[in-house]
């Protein structure tokens, strides 16, 4: 494994603007979101609106990622897709959601996910991960992924080639008529061949005009989680493998979640609809 050393907060610069004719999701300006209430199944209209999110939300993440290198900071990240996704007349989901700082997610090393973006630079060997969800059409579209940033070591490269791996299978495994819990069972199956831990509390979620639903997908096999999937159910699928233990320690920040015995961890994401026979990838660029 990399001997670099541990992460320790940075410094968060001002809050970016949104312009003004760019739709807000109700939550901004609330200490919580409204609780969902409608369907998990949703309509044409819907999904198709959903694409359109989904699509910039990969375009704003595919953009920050292109400046992923040795000497940058995860702000300088943080501002490339803040601004993309303005530019093409979306909200950045995360902004304000809860009370969240920031426009994107960046969780390096050994940070499990939400990782405020700051002043923290990215160096030679790290891995980091982008989660990008974008507000448009009144709807969200969520997807995250993780880079390596320079020479990062093998243990490291496997650790991410295998999480993409394992939303991959996660995603074949969604059919009408399975229990939610089907993509969990394939992703803990194929993790435990490596010896990688799986987070358990940090789970997918329906997704739709809400940011989260209230469906939980878990990444894990649970034998509590027994919706079934049925055509027309948006979700996201995300999970997160750790070289260690799944158990984990939360900063002063309130969000940023490390792994407790500070190994690296890698995460991959994308939104789904159901469809007739398997699942579509709503945020494909």
């Amino acid at each position: 494994m990399s001997g670099q050393s541990l992460l320790v907060p940075g410094e968060l610069s001002p809050t970016r603007s949104v312009p003004g004719s760019i739709r807000r999701p109700e939550y901004v300006g609330k200490p919580a979101p409204t609780p969902y209430t409608g369907p998990e199944v949703q309509d044409s209209d819907t999904i198709e609106r959903m694409r359109i999110a989904g699509r910039i939300a990969a375009q704003a993440m595919e953009e920050a990622a292109k400046h992923i290198a040795p000497g940058v900071t995860t702000d300088e990240l943080d501002r490339v897709a803040h601004e993309f996704m303005c530019d093409h007349g979306a909200y950045p989901s995360t902004l304000g959601y809860r009370g969240f700082p920031k426009s994107l997610c960046a969780s390096v090393n050994e940070v499990i996910c939400h990782g405020i973006p700051d002043s923290t630079v990215l160096r030679d060997g790290d891995i980091v991960n982008l989660d990008v969800t974008a507000y448009i059409g009144g709807v969200h579209g969520d997807n995250n992924a993780t880079y390596l940033c320079g020479d990062v070591d093998e243990e490291s490269r496997l650790l991410v080639e295998r999480t993409r791996e394992s939303l991959n299978r996660a995603i074949k495994a969604v059919k009408p008529g399975r229990q939610i819990n089907i993509v969990g069972r394939v992703i803990e199956s194929y993790a435990k061949r490596f010896g990688y831990g799986v987070v358990r509390d940090f789970t997918g979620h329906g997704i739709n005009s809400s940011f989260h639903s209230g469906l939980i997908v878990p990444h894990y096999d649970s034998p509590h989680h027994t919706t079934v999937i049925q055509p027309g159910m948006t979700f996201t699928i995300e999970p997160m493998l750790t070289l260690g233990t799944h158990e984990y320690d939360m900063w002063e920040d309130g969000w940023t979640v490390v792994t407790k015995d500070r190994r690296r961890t890698a995460q991959f994401e994308h939104t789904l609809v159901v469809t007739a026979t398997g699942a579509e990838i709503l945020t494909l660029p």
